[in-house]
């Protein structure tokens, strides 16, 4: 006889397993938070003081922020080590949400310097356990050999794109209404949503979820907290005795990232606990990194570069009013909502006929190198001389780009990922991206609006070869990549 749970179809998400929806709830609002805070951020440390900014100058501004944005990516390797040794990608998920509401909260009631700092640091380290943590726990939900893989990651980028669609609208409206505090304030309401929206469903997160994959042994956690406690001692006393400088932090997170990338590598090579198949998947993943930091150079430039440029030379001119500089960070989210269903459907649809991941790769990075030429027959012009449309084109072609590696590259270091590692390999992703949106605030000392032509076409240049020379390595990295697409 036909049980009643044999008649019952499967409830699903979209077509994806249930409990996505949670984690698509969670990182909705964290980015929201994030992407709101991150939308008002520069113009806040580079504004004049009756402005209501910090009056910073644009560099140190752009270097902070650039530091801060990959801080979030670099803290991912304490989020995930902390879930592959200590907790489970599950609790460290949790208690970083809570840090993140906590930085928010600060940014919006404490002033100046002290907010920022405080603000700053507490999100960075929250953030990181959140990304590294949700990603995971999505690529638990499906076996490496799931063709619905891809797609459900799309529809959990999609998530994340809705909040920063929201974020940045919200805080930017607040801010030029009521003033900084009030944008920061909404995005620590934001996260506040997202906790207990998050809070509410945690027990429908089982299995692999709860589990410490590679527990840390009992006589070396006191070794470790050492460790940890003399390089938080350190920071501070480089940054009390003017060591460490404002202007140059994100040189720093730079360096940090790219030793950080390489001894991860080098621990995940030479542990005895993956199997040779494994370890040629890892090497596999070396292109693809290398790849990965170069397009975030550029695209992370949103929030520094393009940033400065939407406030000095773009025309925000709307029926007569001119809309918030943060407004312009919602636009890319509009077209990722659009398109991220797309490319999900046609990554379903070809299936195994679908392109392999290196040519994802080298296909975004070469057309965000496209996007940053097409900054060129806008060069040299004065204040508002640059169309919004325009701008709005050239970010659809930073959206095209980031759908084919993005969301790709999450899912690719889940089944690239050996066991003992799982969480960690994510790590690494987000190592790129710590690498290349440090360098985001890095490569911004150089832009001045008097050599446009030169900034904009070598960087495009550089990212269209790097695209290329993957595209032409593709098969060997298949191979090395054993079965996995």
């Amino acid at each position: 006889m036909t049980t009643q749970r044999e008649r019952t179809p499967e409830r699903t998400f979209f077509g994806q397993p249930p409990v996505l929806a949670n984690l698509f709830g969670v990182e909705l609002w964290e980015r929201f938070s994030f992407y709101g805070m991150q939308g008002i951020l520069l113009i806040y440390l580079y504004y004049s003081a009756a402005q209501g900014g910090l009056g910073l100058s644009e560099a140190t501004a752009t270097s902070i922020v650039g530091a801060y944005g990959g801080a979030v990516y670099l803290s991912t390797i304490l989020g995930a080590w902390t879930a592959d040794r200590l907790l489970g990608p599950e609790r460290v998920l949790f208690l970083s949400a809570i840090l993140v509401m906590a930085g928010h909260v600060s940014l919006a009631v404490l002033p100046g310097l002290a907010g920022v700092t405080a603000g700053l640091i507490l999100i960075a380290v929250g953030s990181g356990g959140v990304k590294a943590n949700a990603t995971s726990l999505v690529g638990t939900l499906y076996d490496e050999h799931d063709e619905r893989r891809d797609a459900g990651f799309s529809l959990f980028y999609l998530g994340i794109n809705l909040g920063a669609l929201l974020g940045p609208l919200l805080t930017g409206l607040l801010q030029k209404t009521w003033g900084f505090h009030w944008g920061f304030g909404l995005a620590a309401v934001g996260m506040a949503v997202g906790l207990v929206q998050y809070s509410l469903g945690r027990k429908r997160l089982t299995g692999r979820a709860r589990v410490v994959p590679n527990p840390l042994p009992a006589r070396r956690r006191l070794p470790v907290a050492l460790i940890l406690g003399a390089a938080v001692v350190l920071v501070v006393v480089l940054a009390v005795t003017g060591v460490l400088r404002a202007a140059y932090l994100s040189n720093v997170v730079v360096v940090l990232s790219a030793l950080a990338a390489v001894a991860y590598f080098v621990v995940i090579l030479t542990s005895r606990r993956i199997t040779a198949v494994e370890r040629r998947r890892v090497y596999a993943f070396i292109p693809l990194f290398i790849a990965s930091a170069v397009f975030w150079s550029l695209y992370q430039q949103q929030f520094t570069v393009v940033t400065i440029y939407s406030d000095q030379r773009l025309d925000r001119n709307l029926f007569g009013w001119e809309m918030p500089v943060s407004w312009v960070q919602s636009i890319n989210p509009v077209f990722i909502i659009v398109l991220s269903g797309v490319f999900a459907a046609l990554w379903t649809r070809l299936g195994s006929r679908q392109p392999s991941t290196p040519i994802k790769f080298a296909a975004g990075t070469a057309i965000m190198g496209v996007a940053f030429l097409l900054f060129l027959p806008l060069a040299g012009g004065g204040p508002n001389s640059a169309p919004l449309l325009a701008l709005a084109g050239i970010l659809l072609v930073f959206t095209i780009a980031e759908l084919l590696l993005s969301p790709v590259g999450l899912s690719l270091s889940t089944k690239l990922a050996p066991e003992a590692f799982h969480t960690q390999m994510v790590a690494l992703f987000f190592l790129s991206i710590a690498l290349g949106t440090a360098a985001s605030g890095t490569l911004a000392n150089y832009y001045d609006t008097s050599h446009e032509t030169a900034y904009f076409g070598i960087l495009g240049l550089v990212a269209i070869v790097v695209g290329v020379v993957l595209a032409l390595a593709a098969k060997p990295v298949t191979r090395l990549m054993s079965g996995v697409r």
